[in-house]
């Protein structure tokens, strides 16, 4: 087929665009369940069950990121690399929600920008894998662990299980409930306190205590209320498909206000791509060293074919010293697409190393190394960073 031949035929393929018009495309990073009739049934009830969050507010952060873009808002993003069941407790959640609360009052004060506060979390429980498969001691080549959607942590529960996206979906929603009434009922002072205890053998303790202190009354007393949205990598989408909902003309992925597509999921011809590019909500895709500038062009086209403000966040993930190199191309790119998209820098992805003792790590100066280089390249450029995405926890202990 001649090349001049393709547009129109990508054009009819996006024009019929339904939530399961991803289905027979190529797919990747996803579970493929041998018990049919149980998937089946646990997608019925799925599609059966109530919305965790409402069209009204992926709208309302639509417009939030609108004004990120426009240098109006700073958007702090962050979470848990993937949620676990058993972390969905009221100590932990809390503790998860505070420390973001906490990172937006700090960045609001450091940029002079409100905060636009979102959470990895209520539906983060999927993880996408370089090999399906891994070699672990004493058990041979098993299936590589995906998230507790799709199957569990120990090396005896790899199984791949349609039941655990239902309990993916209450998980999910009590995690929600809990932070909502939490954030909604909490003492402003509690939401407002910044902890410091990690900082106390700093030389300058004293007076970052008595900044802490500042900032902290300074947002207790405040009139705006303390607003949070939920966000989640989305992989498997028979589940994504399952939880959208359709509302006047608009379809909306309502298990969580913003979603987005990985680096390794975001094939421009693929079913992650398809199924995202007809949702109502904000979405994200992550922009990593891979990423040919004229691919990108055609990628905010495909979507967001409107061009809404606020609807597409680009997130990118270099890695530290190479962003000056990959960054400015994917930028006028974007330019020559027309397309308006929100600017987000991943500070943390690129940036993965292995440490002595084998486990995964990250060095705090890559970190903000990278996120100083995107600022120093968007003012080049004249475009706006409009916010960060990390990986971090409200845990104290944690090997990542």
């Amino acid at each position: 087929m001649s090349s001049e031949t393709q547009p129109s035929k990508r054009a009819k393929v996006m024009a019929a665009w339904t939530p399961s018009s991803w289905q027979p495309l190529p797919k990747v990073q996803m579970a493929e369940y041998e018990d049919k009739e149980l998937t089946a049934k646990v997608l019925g009830k799925l599609s059966s069950l109530p919305p965790l969050v409402q069209p009204n507010e992926a709208e309302r952060l639509k417009s939030l990121l609108a004004a990120a873009a426009r240098g109006e808002r700073f958007i702090v993003q962050g979470g848990d690399c993937a949620e676990r069941f058993m972390d969905c407790r009221g100590d932990r959640l809390e503790a998860q929600v505070s420390m973001m609360l906490q990172m937006g009052m700090i960045m609001e004060t450091i940029t002079g920008r409100p905060n636009v506060c979102i959470c990895r979390i209520a539906g983060q429980y999927g993880k996408p894998r370089s090999k399906p498969t891994e070699v672990v001691e004493g058990y041979g080549e098993i299936m590589s662990f995906k998230g507790e959607n799709i199957n569990g942590y120990e090396p005896t529960d790899r199984k791949w299980d349609p039941e655990r996206l239902l309990q993916g979906y209450w998980h999910s929603a009590a995690t929600l409930n809990f932070l909502r009434g939490f954030v909604a009922s909490a003492d402003p002072m509690v939401l407002s306190k910044v902890e410091l205890g990690q900082l106390t053998a700093l030389p300058d303790f004293d007076k970052l205590k008595a900044t802490a202190r500042d900032m902290s009354a300074k947002f207790a007393m405040g009139k705006e209320k303390h607003e949070f949205f939920t966000a989640h990598e989305a992989m498997q989408l028979d589940l994504e498909e399952a939880l959208t909902r359709k509302a006047g003309d608009k379809y909306y992925n309502l298990s969580a206000h913003l979603v987005w597509i990985g680096d390794r999921t975001r094939q421009i011809d693929g079913a992650h791509v398809e199924y995202f590019r007809g949702l109502s909500n904000p979405v994200g895709c992550k922009i990593g060293p891979s990423m040919k500038n004229d691919e990108l062009k055609e990628l905010v086209q495909k979507l967001n074919p409107n061009k809404e403000e606020g609807k597409l966040v680009l997130i990118t993930r270099y890695g530290a010293g190479k962003v000056a190199d990959m960054l400015p191309g994917h930028i006028e790119a974007v330019k020559a697409s027309g397309v308006p998209v929100v600017w987000q820098c991943d500070a943390v992805h690129g940036n993965g190393i292995v440490a002595t003792n084998k486990y995964k790590t990250r060095k705090v100066s890559d970190i903000l190394s990278e996120i100083m280089e995107c600022i120093e390249v968007h003012k080049k450029c004249g475009t706006v960073l409009a916010g960060i995405h990390l990986e971090c926890t409200g845990q104290s202990s944690v090997t990542e």
